[in-house]
């Protein structure tokens, strides 16, 4: 695969800043959620204008990249209007997140709360067998371990309590646990397609996020008009947005950029220890800000997370590296051996060449 080298200094900059970008998001998003007062504003739309600042973005770091307005037209000429075989290949991504996000909900909605928390976060080991599969890597025992003890340390950060998940309507297990199945195997399927698509060519990343969003916003505006058409035509695409609605939008943009970085110089694994370290951040910026209180629950899911990221960074024990000085060490002694019996063999012996 064709991956152009970074400093370990880059990637670690790239994991920390989308870390800290999407735990300063979910801070932001649960305020104009829950906390701010007007009128509550669409998700739909944001997820879509997210998608257009993205592709602007994208754009405009083209446009760096190559340092030259002719070969920024070019660029663009070749790789999306004249190739519609890559812009369907991008396509996929959006496409199975779009199929991911539906099914999350019907097992949402035909799960008990606390199980869908529980299955949900079979996502992050069902990444690491797709990054197994797909791209032909291989873990370490300890690196499994890791992964999914970060499924459980996840999983207790966003237990929430058993009579929060009581509900009145009538669910079916079947359908919720079918529906969950898809939802894990998309989420890492979709992942781990991106990253091999950035990695198995030369072409720009740039290029990859511009051909990826321009089918994002196609599938973000079909979402707009099937679940909110007839209240964004009655009261407007931008309806609700106030400053902190646009600071999510913005923060979602960045952070989606600097995720496909991460993909592209790491892994969608560290991608997953990144949104979990996320995770805890932004609860612990919960506590300070809207008084929530921890939990013992919590804390210890804090504690697995981190030890799991601190395992999974662990280098490999190559252990084909260390039965080599034993080879080395049992050669050495046959050569002493054949040494040491040749200085015993009388001269005309050693001059007839039958000891080399």
């Amino acid at each position: 695969m064709a991956v152009e080298k970074v400093s370990v200094v880059f990637k670690l900059y790239c994991l920390a800043v989308m870390t800290l970008v999407a735990a300063t998001y979910t801070v932001a998003l649960r305020y104009t959620r829950t906390i701010s007062s007007g009128d509550l504003y669409f998700s739909t739309t944001a997820v879509c204008i997210t998608e257009v600042i993205k592709l602007i973005l994208s754009l405009g770091m083209l446009a760096k990249e190559t340092s030259s307005s002719v070969r920024f037209k070019n660029m663009l000429a070749e790789q999306i209007i004249y190739s519609p075989k890559e812009l369907l290949k991008l396509s996929v991504p959006s496409l199975v997140y779009a199929v991911q996000n539906n099914m999350a909900f019907i097992a949402l909605s035909n799960l008990d709360a606390a199980v869908y928390q529980v299955t949900y976060q079979l996502k992050i080991p069902c990444t690491a067998l797709c990054t197994v599969l797909m791209l032909n890597r291989s873990l370490s025992r300890l690196q499994w371990f890791s992964v999914f003890m970060l499924c459980g340390g996840v999983t207790l950060v966003q237990w929430k309590p058993a009579e929060a998940t009581k509900v009145q309507i009538e669910q079916n297990p079947f359908i919720g646990f079918m529906a969950i199945a898809v939802a894990v195997i998309c989420s890492g399927f979709a992942g781990v397609y991106f990253e091999k698509v950035l990695k198995s060519s030369d072409t720009s990343l740039w290029v990859r996020n511009i051909q990826m969003y321009l089918s994002g916003i196609v599938v973000t505006l079909i979402g707009v008009f099937i679940n909110d058409g007839e209240k964004v035509m009655e009261k407007g695409f931008f309806y609700g947005y106030t400053p902190w609605v646009c600071l999510v939008v913005l923060l979602a943009s960045v952070g989606g950029l600097y995720t496909s970085v991460v993909v592209k110089y790491t892994d969608n694994i560290m991608k997953g220890f990144s949104a979990a370290a996320a995770i805890v951040l932004s609860t612990v910026a919960s506590v300070l800000l809207f008084g929530l209180q921890i939990t013992i629950t919590f804390a210890s899911g804090a504690l697995l997370v981190c030890i799991s990221i601190y395992l999974y960074g662990l280098p490999k024990q190559d252990t084909s590296t260390v039965a080599r000085p034993d080879k080395a060490t049992d050669s050495e002694l046959k050569q002493k051996l054949i040494n040491t019996s040749a200085l015993q063999l009388p001269d005309h012996l050693l001059g007839l060449g039958l000891v080399k």
